[in-house]
């Protein structure tokens, strides 16, 4: 007699070996989708629509700032966000105050907004951001009837221009 074929099919490792992969794999989705589901991946809006209908007022905004030849020098120093304005308009008066966002690329959690006081010939506020990465700002009015936009890479050594092509003469130069 033969031990082996009275033993139920069971009681074998090989097919139970042979049914873990597959038995894996479903539990690995289960997971991956539960991931899914109950994650925000932080990267796109939820008012995406309505975001996207006022495409026409935010590019309107940006070309007021290019008529005005509006250009910005940004400063990022530990705490403080300054902000040099300057307007190829004669006619163009300097807001009272800015308003300041900051937003990560890729994280949504990270973006901040701020309103910048103004101080003689800057623009000033606190932020924190970490020590590297890439951020874009974006500098509005009060009213916000214009608009600057440009990109900073961190840690940044000195100013950064936005806006205007031209350069931002230092408080310096412009006493001179």
């Amino acid at each position: 007699m033969n031990s082996l074929a009275a033993r139920p099919w069971y009681r074998e490792p090989w097919p139970w070996i042979l049914a873990a992969g597959p038995f894996i794999v479903i539990v690995a989705g289960i997971y991956t989708a539960w991931l899914a589901v109950s994650s925000n991946d932080g990267l796109v809006t939820d008012d995406y629509y309505r975001k996207g209908l006022a495409a026409n007022q935010t590019i309107a905004q940006s070309e007021r700032a290019v008529k005005s030849g509006l250009g910005a020098g940004v400063r990022i120093s530990m705490e403080t966000f300054s902000v040099r304005l300057q307007a190829a308009d004669p006619g163009f008066t300097m807001p009272s105050t800015l308003f300041l966002t900051i937003s990560h690329p890729t994280r949504a959690g990270l973006d901040q907004s701020r309103v910048l006081l103004r101080n003689g010939d800057t623009y000033s506020g606190e932020v924190r951001l970490p020590a590297a990465g890439h951020w874009l700002v974006l500098v509005e009015d009060e009213g916000r009837t214009w608009r600057l936009m440009g990109n900073v890479i961190l840690p940044a050594n000195g100013e950064t221009i936005i806006g205007n092509a031209g350069p931002i003469p230092a408080p310096a130069d412009i006493r001179n």
